[in-house]
């Protein structure tokens, strides 16, 4: 007599990602255009980000800054040209409720008690933002990934903004992880 195979019910993999939110995933969320960036909010900007101290003079003294390998005032790389306000928000600007990044796409999302920033990462390019560019910026949906912690299943959200300049060049890209507990 052979023996038989001992058959294992299958398991129930827990998950909050549906299909509709994978189909999303890459889909563009939202399209902003900036106003024209003005040389005193790249200053502004600099005295902010490095008070106390005196900020590079590439950051702010126009005679100096033209006679660097930039050839005039170029903002830090971290600065955002949306921090006042945008000049163009598209569709699907911001979600109605914070954590509902599906929402933009008329999907709803998985139940949720609470949503986190957990991680912010940047990946730049090179190419400086300079007064008079007008930045363009794209937000997707870049992943989705779930892991079990304490307080039981959590749903990681990428969600990625691309900035370009009027020439279309890619300046920056930043990534940052929401984390949403049931």
């Amino acid at each position: 007599m052979t023996e038989q195979p001992e058959v294992v019910a299958a398991e129930t993999v827990e998950t909050m990602i549906t299909d509709e939110m994978r189909a999303v995933v890459g889909e563009v969320m939202s399209t902003s255009l900036a106003f024209p960036i003005a040389a005193s909010d790249i200053r502004k900007w600099a005295l902010a980000i490095y008070f106390p101290a005196i900020p590079p003079r590439v950051f702010w003294d126009e005679d100096y800054a033209a006679t660097t390998r930039h050839g005039g005032i170029v903002a830090p790389e971290e600065f955002n040209p949306f921090a006042w306000m945008a000049r163009e928000p598209g569709p699907g600007a911001r979600p109605a409720r914070f954590g509902d990044f599906e929402g933009v796409f008329g999907i709803a999302p998985p139940p949720y008690r609470a949503v986190l920033q957990s991680k912010v990462t940047a990946r730049y390019s090179g190419v400086r933002m300079r007064p008079g560019d007008v930045i363009h910026s794209t937000d997707r949906i870049a992943n989705y990934y779930e892991r079990q912690g304490r307080m039981g299943l959590q749903l990681y959200t990428v969600v990625s903004v691309a900035y370009e300049n009027q020439h279309g060049e890619w300046i920056k890209t930043v990534d940052t992880e929401f984390v949403r507990y049931r």
